[in-house]
């Protein structure tokens, strides 16, 4: 029995809110064959943007602390990016 999917946390950018550590992720999603969920670093929107854009063999973008204090709506994450051409669920 293997892994379904790997949930990868960087502790040095988690709760930072600079971003994902992008440079790991990508280590990651070049060694293993099923999906990749990137936690740990998002502050922005932005950052969700970025780490779609340089990373798209990334499944999914995890965040709790920007949704907790309401620095980022999930409608407003939705919406930009959909208009980066970035495929999310309705």
């Amino acid at each position: 029995m293997g892994a379904g999917e790997i949930v990868v946390n960087s502790i040095d950018t988690d709760g930072v809110k600079k971003g994902f550590d992008l440079e790991m992720l990508e280590a990651v999603c070049d060694f293993v064959s099923v999906p990749v969920i990137a936690s740990g670093g998002a502050g922005c929107i932005q950052d969700f943007v970025d780490l779609f854009h340089a990373l798209p063999k990334v499944d999914a973008g995890l965040a709790a602390s920007i949704f907790h204090f309401g620095e980022v709506t999930i409608p407003n994450l939705k919406k930009t990016l959909a208009e980066n051409n970035i495929i999310v669920r309705r």
